[in-house]
């Protein structure tokens, strides 16, 4: 039988460019401790369709866990911009604090 992150490996063959797919199979190799994997996966929904906003945070998030501050830096930046961009004020506030709070954290 099938666990979640196989099952979403074979959905992802019939759906190469499914960005909702590509993102919980991300978020599923984060649980197990595949951060590069994950990250991959991130870069590649930004790849395909650069305006799906949850993912700057989620990948932010990765990278600062990862101790790549100055990467989650860039990457919150971006999500703040489409996030500007198409109006979607939730997500800017949400981008804006992990921006700033990473700023603080690295003294910056």
């Amino acid at each position: 039988m099938f666990n979640k992150l196989e099952k979403l490996k074979v959905l992802l063959q019939e759906r190469k460019e499914d960005v909702f797919t590509i993102f919980a199979l991300a978020k599923e190799l984060e649980k197990i401790g595949d951060i590069q994997s994950a990250q991959q996966y991130f870069y590649q929904i930004i790849d395909l369709n650069p305006d799906y906003i949850g993912v700057y945070y989620h990948l932010g998030k990765l990278l600062e866990y990862d101790s790549q501050e100055n990467k989650a830096l860039e990457i919150y930046k971006m999500g703040i911009d489409i996030a500007k961009k198409n109006n979607d004020f939730h997500a800017l506030s949400e981008l804006q604090n992990a921006f700033q709070n990473l700023q603080l954290e690295m003294d910056i």
